[in-house]
């Protein structure tokens, strides 16, 4: 399992992702659930992917390729016209990978199953963010629903949920994130560091930050402690209950 997320703020997109994949608890390992395309001054795409690691490492390898040599048949995400045009390529392709692999069909309880947040920006256009289903369709980020979350979301969900503003910045943004992951890596085993962090500012066709939190990050531990500190003491802060 993994936990990914993909926010769309009023300055930009903030992308973050664990790194741990597990079949079982004797079988722990690192893989990168973040990828990135860029065309400099012209374009910026990020997807973000959880399911199953086979099929997952299928679609970013086929879209990678198509980079390199693009075809009628095999378009390439950058040349699509559009974000939209984007997140089409990327659930054909996985849809195709999955029906590959499992002929009867793709869905959502499939072994090969797989979801895909993709978002960024193409020249022209304002930046998009997308969750993309096993079938292949996809939904669009709205104000109504300004974020997605792949893998394991139960969670981080409450802490989106009470904290999301759109004017937040980009700081505040990463701080509700780590929360997020905190929270959740303390309830499942199955999600942990390194995460991976983008932050994407608009039209700007470049990445602003891209790095790596490592299990030590003393920013994310001091994160970690504080909101376990506050937790409690916002628990004892409520009265008590009466018989």
């Amino acid at each position: 399992m993994t936990y990914c997320i993909g926010l769309r703020l009023n300055k930009g997109l903030v992308f973050m992702s664990d790194t741990r994949t597990n079949a079982g608890v004797d079988n722990v390992s690192q893989f990168k659930k973040m990828h990135t395309w860029t065309t400099p001054g012209e374009r910026v795409i990020t997807l973000l992917t959880a399911g199953n690691l086979a099929t997952t490492q299928a679609v970013v390898s086929m879209l990678d390729e198509r980079t390199k040599a693009p075809s009628d048949r095999s378009p390439s995400i950058l040349e699509a016209p559009s974000m939209f045009q984007v997140a089409r390529l990327v659930g054909e392709t996985l849809k195709d990978e999955i029906q590959a692999n499992d002929p009867a069909g793709q869905t959502a309880d499939s072994a090969f199953n797989s979801t895909i947040i993709v978002g960024g920006q193409i020249k022209g256009s304002p930046p998009r963010l997308f969750l993309v289903y096993p079938e292949g369709n996809f939904i669009e980020a709205s104000d109504e629903t300004p974020f997605f979350q792949i893998g394991e979301t139960k969670y981080g969900r409450p802490i989106l949920v009470r904290v999301y503003d759109p004017e937040m910045g980009f700081e505040d943004a990463v701080k509700l994130m780590m929360v997020s992951f905190d929270s959740t890596i303390k309830a499942n085993l199955s999600v942990g560091l390194p995460l991976d962090l983008q932050v994407y500012e608009n039209d700007s066709f470049t990445l602003a930050h891209d790095r790596r939190i490592e299990m030590d990050d003393p920013y994310f531990n001091t994160i970690s402690d504080g909101w376990g500190d506050a937790l409690k003491q916002a628990f004892l802060y409520l009265p008590n209950f009466s018989f």
